[in-house]
């Protein structure tokens, strides 16, 4: 048996309406681009943009950010024609089994599982940092012991445990709430953009991209992987500054491939899902872009406080009233993100399920709510327990490393599907193929070189026991294996263009 055997379009189609797999369409353009803001903007526009300005970039953090949404942008055109093609749930995983064969694809879901939970871990952990603040603010005291960094962190288990039910209950319900939160975290962001344009000082922007100067060369295995190969000097500030602030701030736009994991639920996923995709990009970037030249603006960069860029930019001008505002909307918009990124780990293994990878029965569909209760909840708990027991640290490059391995692989199979199924209809193409996804696999793997060596090691680690897992359970079990796959294609929706 191959380990590199694929599984055709035709059934992958043909498995979305398996009774016992099979989940609702509902959702439209309009939430999956409100699905695709709620994930982006998060930890990174509250907690990143003021350490990339201090310590990499300066003012020049703003140009950052529009390379980092270049070298995203590529990838969610990669990721759109991917997901307007074959609109099945699995986003990457569903692409790679498609394409580069059962082996690379068990790859991509096991990678895409260590980056969505463990991100929704690290983010539930950040909101309750912020959660505990706002109630200090308040004037409302949380008890240390049962804070975070404590033993147990009980307001990211808590609101992990309601995440989770409300995902259980249905995926429309789970919009509407993604809604309001985003609504509320857009007003905040628009708030910060407007209230600050009025402190905004110019000279604070004067040199817009300050002088390189050399950096703090790190040490042993928190040492870029790139560093060791080159014996590069680390420099900050200048052209490289900008670029070193792109490797940091990219993870801020991380979230718009989970847009690709409900294309099983969207109404017409052919047209909805490149919209979704593509345009909560581009509102974000624009935000993103906006909020780094008031914040930059109001006060000079050497003075920015890297842990509460937004809020202490309010307070140091006088505002502590606004702070509090920014503070809660910090709340309302991690919760969006820590809810999309569980809903996205468990639709990539409810895909793994449907194709007995992992146990067939997890993955089953509730007739009421349409949703993988039983997954859901197993997503869940571990999620939750991760967040609440284990102080992740350094972790957060876990998330990095597998976001951009899997961005990568998507890039590198468009122009193999399209070599090897040109007849296949596709509602959206990348332009200047193969080059535009060939140049999006180069810069993804030049972000990935930038990670420690430390990431590198647990990243092996992790691969190594998704490896064994494989060859002992999953490659003799899954519907390729036992010849389920070639009966589930009869009657399979049609896929090819006209002629």
């Amino acid at each position: 048996m191959s380990v590199f055997r694929t599984k055709s379009i035709e059934a992958s189609m043909a498995s979305a309406e398996d009774a016992d797999h099979k989940l609702k369409r509902t959702l439209s353009a309009l939430d999956l681009t409100v699905f695709g803001i709620g994930v982006i903007i998060g930890a990174g526009i509250f907690t990143l943009t003021g350490r990339a300005a201090k310590d990499y970039a300066g003012p020049s953090i703003a140009l950052s950010f529009v390379v980092g949404a270049i070298v995203c942008g590529l990838a969610a055109l990669c990721y759109a024609e991917f997901a307007s093609t074959v609109p099945i749930s699995g986003s990457a995983y569903t692409f790679s089994y498609a394409t580069l064969g059962e082996l690379v694809a068990w790859i991509i879901g096991w990678d895409l599982l260590l980056e969505l939970m463990l991100g929704a871990s690290v983010v539930a952990q950040g909101w309750s940092q912020y959660f505990v603040t706002l109630l200090d603010q308040l004037g409302v005291t949380w008890p240390e012991s049962v804070g975070p960094g404590s033993v147990f962190d009980l307001p990211a288990f808590v609101l992990i445990a309601a995440l989770t039910l409300l995902i259980a209950k249905g995926i429309k319900e789970s919009m509407r709430v993604n809604l309001v939160l985003v609504g509320v975290k857009l007003f905040i962001v628009l708030f910060v953009i407007f209230a600050g344009i009025q402190f905004i000082n110019r000279d604070n922007w004067s040199p817009f991209i300050p002088p390189s100067q050399p950096g703090e060369a790190a040490q042993g295995l928190t040492t870029p992987l790139l560093q060791v190969i080159t014996g590069m000097t680390p420099a900050t500030y200048g052209v490289l500054g900008i670029m070193a602030g792109a490797a940091i701030v990219f993870f801020a736009y991380i979230g718009f491939d989970v847009v690709a994991t409900t294309a099983e639920e969207a109404k017409n996923p052919q047209r909805d899902l490149p919209r979704g995709i593509i345009g909560s990009l581009a509102i974000c970037t624009v935000l993103y872009v906006a909020v780094t030249l008031v914040i930059t603006g109001m006060q000079n960069y050497k003075d920015i406080d890297p842990k509460a860029a937004l809020a202490t930019a309010f307070t140091n001008v006088g505002r502590d009233g606004f702070a509090t505002l920014i503070s809660a909307g910090a709340v309302a918009g991690l919760t969006t993100v820590v809810m999309t990124l569980i809903i996205g780990a468990t639709r990539v293994t409810f895909a793994m399920s449907r194709d007995h990878l992992i146990p067939g029965s997890l993955g089953r569909t509730s007739e009421r709510t349409g949703t993988p209760i039983k997954l859901t909840l197993i997503i869940g708990t571990v999620v939750a327990l991760i967040a609440s027991l284990t102080p992740i640290g350094k972790l957060e490059e876990m998330v990095n490393i597998g976001t951009l391995t899997a961005f990568m692989l998507v890039s590198l199979a468009i122009p193999i599907l399209r070599k090897r199924r040109p007849d296949l209809k596709r509602a959206f193409k990348v332009p200047g193929n193969p080059v535009v996804p060939y140049l999006s696999a180069l810069a993804c793997f030049y972000l990935v070189l930038n990670l420690s060596i430390e990431t590198w090691i647990r990243f092996v680690v992790w691969m190594a026991i998704g490896f064994a897992i494989y060859f002992f359970y999953s490659r003799h079990h899954s519907k390729l294996a036992t010849g389920e796959e070639e009966e589930g294609t009869r009657g399979a929706p049609e896929v090819l263009s006209e002629r």
